[in-house]
């Protein structure tokens, strides 16, 4: 009998760089068992260059990444999703779509590599903390005993990697 794969969604608000970073992580990582995608209440409609960079700079796949609005996986016909994580505060706090089959949710909240500003370099080194922290988090989530944990106290093992380091806040609030 082969394991259950579990569908993941990441969501942030622009979906260019952190929550991408997240699907593409997943994916590579998950050894088959998970099933990763990203989406934003207000896509930018492109991912962030810097952020395909990073991914490639360690050997991670970018082929078919794209930035999408989260209303694509509310809709019929659309993945169930068995857990969503936010990934940065604004996604958090908005009123997010009613998604089919009650998916466990935690707040992930990274800073926006996007939105820093300065030099080439402080940018670049942005985008390479918020692919640390989501690695170590997405490692930790990974390693969970998913299908022998009772929802309760996974849904607490998700808020503490949540608030592993690099955390923006100290939230756990998601819809």
């Amino acid at each position: 009998m082969s394991e259950r794969v579990y569908n993941v969604l990441f969501l942030c608000t622009g979906n260019s760089a952190r929550s991408i970073l997240g699907e593409a992580i997943l994916n590579h990582v998950g050894q088959g068992r998970f099933r990763a995608y990203s989406a934003g209440s207000t896509p930018k409609g492109a991912v962030h260059p810097l952020t395909l960079e990073s991914l490639a700079k360690v050997g991670i796949p970018t082929e078919g990444l794209r930035s999408k609005a989260w209303d694509e996986f509310a809709a019929p016909g659309a993945p169930k999703m068995d857990f969503i994580f936010t990934v940065c505060d604004n996604a958090a706090g908005e009123t997010c779509p009613i998604w089919p089959g009650q998916p466990m949710t935690a707040h992930w909240g990274i800073e926006d590599p996007a939105a820093v500003d300065g030099s080439e370099f402080k940018q670049r080194a942005a985008f390479e903390d918020a692919l640390r922290y989501l690695r170590n988090r997405i490692g930790a989530f990974i390693n969970l005993p998913i299908a022998s944990i009772d929802r309760m106290a996974l849904n607490s093992k998700l808020e503490g990697i949540g608030a592993m380091d690099g955390t923006t806040t100290k939230s756990s609030n998601v819809a």
